[in-house]
């Protein structure tokens, strides 16, 4: 290993790099033209209603229930007493003080200044975490997707010569159930809750309807509880049956997801109590909110509040990796939560096709296409000039397909530029009778087609590899049959992070995620009622959790007594590190960023005869502008008798360069000492631990000079021994000032033109005005209800109120919402919102249901004792306390002030 850890220094990457670290792309932006409209789906946004948590002083793990319920009921009092509008959904006292709420904006800022509460916060929808579903029969093929992932952790040697199962272990299992009539699971769910039903979220309608029964319709929490200790010996191949990590766990099954649909934050932080409450040792949460990238928010603090009453909580990191950096959120983000990041699986089970030369070639059904019909024939064909290296092959830009030219057969088509629907739909209405997709980087894609009008002809994917293979075989004349059989791959991404794993760290600069695990083709367990044969092969972060959480249940096993805040540290200490993917190229020995893969890929059996502990799990150093180098104790407890040597070295990883929402790697790495030597070297520094003994290692981490400002560095402390487990400690950093990081985006809505933000709105006059933006006429507002004529005539009720649409770049600490007089005074402050999550995207082509470009901060003409505010001048202030700033340090605060406007009474 040592000639792999040295091997770093010799590398000479060709890489992609970005040209600065700021935190957002600067397109090129535009003022505001009168008479511009946001989008009609915007009107109304200043009285809508929204969910929240209200969260009240005092922490419940640290007060009596009494105390709690006194003071829920004293802010019951107060509210009322204000006037102020709510609905209560649901009370907390476990792990949470406080509720979950419906009121407009409006009132919850007035909630905000009430005596006693210490932080409102969004109660975010929470979609079912996405994953690809093969067409897979287990009947005809039970593929070893499983038992790959298995040698990849160690499980199958914890379980076949170690001796481990999991048994006596409870794991709650947060999810959409657990299928009760699957054999894998027979006898062994112990405990469990349904908090939602079968019809929630169906048809967009969220109303609870709860019974005791857990049974999962939608599959997720099935293929989850699978991977962490599903058993089941009928389904046997090549004389083995289907185990998961742990096959001897019993399981709490806590349903927070109906059959179809998204769930929300409150829902879940029932169930974490419920778990609590039942005596689970583990909870896996494969799910979360990202961008809600604070451990004082409620689900993370909720998670870290489990772990102080015994609980190992293992949540997913999250699947927000293509949305660039600081992108973690919800339970995962908790003080020791351990946060699985995700890693491909080494091999691939697809569906297949055979081309006319006998070649077997695997691909994924494209979402929102019909599935190939066994057996179907076409010639295949290409864009007339496309080539390997075509960015915009099939795209209405360049031109399309010409009509007819595609009639009766499959064309090829390389992704880039534009949507796989806008491919397909052009080439459908060319007559293509099936479409191949082929990535334009290393690995497999699983695309999307679904739109309007609808795609009725087959669509797949292949691999970058394949696709240029078929495009060297279609000037001969080649064709392909759908032979409905299945082709095992060795996976092009293996061992690599999986590209949507979402990257660290926290809003805090605290080092997230902790540790990897396999996420990507996983086969596991579902639902009987949803495919006969019982199982399925689904990807996705939620895949990886699991195995972590299975991988707790063994260690529990075999070391009973290990509190639940030091379990993480087991597994960190001795995690595999991956390494980075350039293109189609593993660079072996050159470590992928440490804030997407954490420690590395767990390794079970490492965990297990591991003896020495090392402490802290990881060095979190803050940014550089504060001091120039950082000093860290790491201290070595060995719990055998054997005295152990080791090579300590530094081992960087891939700094983070480029922009928040559009990161690029660069290699300038870190430096450092180890007791005074120098640890960059090829002979390292040795270290003794004597027997049953510790020693203190004194680390001065010097950050890298040459990289980019405002990007995050990283890599690991490395211990390598020739008689032990090797041990890893990462650490991660942040270059410069970074308090300097804008906190509002200019944002993308008309022509990709990037308007100012915020913008403060005018619904009754159907505009808006960006910041910084001169007003010929200043705006007025009634606080009245008016009628608005949209371009095609239609009528729609508005209130003609003022408020401001925010996107923000990064995480806000606290937003403080003021409403000042024409001479700038402060006349009232009505709101301050606290743990803000930056914006998913500044495009509003990229937003969706999961991923938004904007918050909106409403005013509804009334100060926050509840009077009416005169007539006269006003504006709208917001002040951004930027993460880790200084109140009292003006640059540590970003301001923005509205234009003026009247207020007419």
């Amino acid at each position: 290993m040592k000639n792999t850890v040295r091997a770093l220094s010799l590398l000479s990457l060709t890489l992609i790099l970005g040209a600065c670290g700021q935190n957002s792309a600067t397109p090129t932006t535009a003022t505001n033209p009168q008479g511009v409209s946001l989008p009609a789906e915007l009107r109304g946004a200043n009285t809508a209603e929204g969910k929240w948590f209200v969260e009240l002083q005092g922490d419940p793990t640290a007060i009596s229930v009494q105390s709690v319920s006194s003071q829920q009921a004293a802010f019951r009092s107060q509210a009322a007493a204000l006037g102020i509008k709510y609905q209560e959904v649901e009370s907390y006292s476990t792990l949470f003080n406080g509720f979950s709420v419906v009121a407009t904006g409006a009132d919850i800022n007035r909630i905000s200044r009430m005596q006693g509460v210490l932080g409102v916060y969004p109660v975010h929808k929470v979609d079912l975490p996405v994953t690809e579903k093969s067409s897979e029969s287990a009947l005809s093929a039970l593929t070893p997707d499983m038992f790959y992932a298995k040698s990849m952790t160690g499980a199958d040697i914890a379980q076949n010569e170690l001796g481990l199962t999991g048994k006596g272990i409870k794991v709650g299992v947060i999810d959409s159930g657990i299928d009760v009539d699957h054999p894998a699971f027979k006898g062994r769910i112990v405990a469990g809750y349904d908090f939602v039903g079968d019809d929630y979220g169906k048809d967009g309608k969220y109303v609870p309807v709860p019974d005791p029964n857990p049974d999962d319709c939608g599959g997720h929490g099935t293929h989850v509880a699978g991977i962490i200790g599903g058993n089941d010996p009928s389904m046997i191949k090549n004389g083995v049956g289907f185990k998961g990590v742990a096959p001897e766990v019993s399981f709490g099954a806590y349903r927070i997801f109906g059959c179809t649909g998204s769930s929300y934050d409150d829902v879940i932080l029932k169930a974490m109590e419920r778990s609590v409450a039942d005596g689970m040792q583990v909870v896996n949460m494969s799910l979360g909110s990202a961008f809600d990238n604070w451990e004082a928010t409620p689900l993370a603090k909720a998670g870290s509040r489990m772990i102080k009453k015994g609980v190992v909580l293992v949540a997913s990191a999250g699947n927000s990796g293509a949305s660039g950096q600081y992108s973690m959120g919800g339970p995962t983000m908790g003080d020791n939560v351990i946060s699985v990041a995700s890693v491909d699986n080494i091999k691939i089970d697809l569906d297949s096709f055979t081309l006319s030369n006998g070649t077997k070639v695997g691909y994924y059904t494209a979402t929102g296409a019909p599935v190939p019909t066994k057996g179907s024939t076409f010639a295949i064909t290409k864009k007339a000039g496309s080539t390997t290296t075509t960015t915009n092959d099939g795209c209405t830009a360049s031109g399309g397909f010409a009509a007819g030219s595609l009639t009766g057969k499959a064309v090829l088509i390389r992704r880039g530029t534009c949507t796989f629907y806008e491919k397909a739909s052009n080439a459908q209405k060319a007559g293509a009778a099936a479409v191949i997709l082929y990535n334009n980087t290393a690995g497999y894609i699983s695309p999307t087609v679904a739109g309007d009008p609808a795609i009725t002809i087959p669509v797949v994917s292949v691999s970058d590899v394949d696709g240029k293979t078929i495009d060297g075989l279609i000037a001969g004349g080649i064709s392909l049959t759908f032979d409905g059989g299945k082709v095992a791959v060795a996976n092009p991404t293996a061992n690599a992070s999986s590209s949507f794993s979402a990257i660290g760290m926290s809003a805090e600069l605290e080092f997230k995620p902790d540790i990897g695990a396999p996420g990507g083709n996983i086969y596991s367990t579902y639902p009987l009622s949803a495919d006969p044969t019982g199982y399925e092969v689904l990807s996705g972060t939620s895949m990886a959790s699991p195995h972590v959480a299975g991988a707790v249940a063994l260690l529990l096993q075999a070391y009973p007594t290990t509190q639940a805040k030091d379990m993480r540290t087991l597994l960190m200490n001795t995690a595999s590190l991956r390494w980075y993917l350039n293109g189609s190229t593993l660079i072996n020995g050159l470590p992928d960023y440490a804030q997407r893969q954490g420690a590395g890929m767990v390794d079970i059996v490492g965990a297990y005869t591991n003896t020495v502990r090392a402490t802290p799990t990881k060095l979190s150093l803050g940014a550089s502008n504060t001091f120039a180098t950082r000093n860290k104790v790491i201290v070595l407890k060995n719990t055998g008798p054997r005295r152990e040597v080791y090579a300590a070295y530094n081992y960087p990883a891939l700094t983070i360069a480029g922009t928040t929402m559009a990161p690029t790697p660069d290699d300038n790495y870190a430096t450092m000492t180890i007791n005074g030597q120098s640890a960059d070297g090829a002979t390292g520094v040795e270290v003794v631990v004597p027997p049953f003994g510790e020693v203190e290692l004194n680390v001065v981490i010097t950050p890298p000079a040459g990289a980019p400002d405002k990007s995050q560095y990283g890599g690991y402390v490395y211990l390598e021994s020739t008689t032990s487990p090797k041990l890893v400690v990462p650490y991660g950093g942040f270059k410069g000032d970074y308090q300097s990081l804008a906190s509002f985006n200019p944002t993308m809505i008309l022509g990709g033109k990037a308007y100012p933000q915020p913008w403060l709105v005018d619904d009754a006059a159907d505009d808006f005005y960006t910041k910084g933006q001169t007003l010929a006429t200043m705006p007025d507002y009634t606080f009245k209800k008016v009628d608005v004529t949209d371009s095609d005539g239609k009528v729609t009720q508005v209130m003609d109120a003022p408020y401001l649409l925010v996107s923000k770049a990064q995480q806000i600490r606290k937003l403080t919402f003021e409403l000042l007089d024409a001479n700038g005074a402060v006349v009232d402050t009505l709101a301050k919102d606290e743990y803000l999550g930056r914006s998913c995207t500044n495009n509003w082509a990229n937003k969706s249901s999961s991923c938004d470009v904007y918050d909106v901060y409403n005013w509804d003409g009334k100060l926050s004792n509840g009077t009416a505010a005169p007539a006269g001048t006003y504006q709208l202030r917001l002040r951004a306390l930027k993460p880790l700033g200084d109140e009292s340090n003006p640059a540590h605060t970003e301001v923005y002030t509205s234009q003026q406007f009247k207020v007419v009474r």
